[in-house]
């Protein structure tokens, strides 16, 4: 819920500020959810990293296994240094690291993304929270408004 003195505040307004006000939450409400669904798939991607990591560095050097160049495509390689690593950092840009800073890397980006999850979800239940305040005051406006019509 909205704070008393916002919903004072809405009151005070017409029906064409709160029609304003509403829609620019909902969309402020969507651009949120939007990046929180980004920074879940970004998660899923880098535990799936992280997985992939653990995984080659329990395998033994010269171990022949299949290598993938897309989702569908795999091609016979051998594990050849198991203890370095190539870690995308964006923008086609990839630095060599030790498996164990490539690790490190993954669970540092992971936390980070978890904490700007948490953020952006408290930001995003606020904006709804005002959207709805806005939506109930309007429709109470505009029902005061008929009825006001109709006498």
């Amino acid at each position: 819920m909205a704070s008393t003195s916002s919903r004072g505040e809405m009151e005070k307004m017409g029906i064409d500020q709160l029609k304003a006000l509403k829609e620019q939450a909902d969309l402020e409400v969507n651009l949120l959810q939007d990046s929180l669904n980004n920074i879940r798939t970004a998660t899923v991607r880098l535990d799936s990293a992280a997985a992939a990591l653990n995984d080659l560095s329990l395998r033994p050097q010269g171990k022949k296994m299949l290598v993938p160049l897309t989702a569908s495509l795999y091609v016979p390689g051998t594990l050849d240094e198991a203890d370095k690593v190539l870690v995308d950092i964006g923008t086609g840009y990839f630095i060599e690291k030790t498996m164990d800073d490539g690790k490190d890397y993954c669970q540092r980006k992971i936390n980070l993304l978890k904490s700007n999850f948490d953020q952006l979800f408290e930001v995003a239940a606020k904006k709804k929270s005002v959207a709805d305040e806005a939506g109930m005051v309007l429709q109470a406006k505009v029902k005061q408004l008929s009825a006001a019509t109709t006498s």
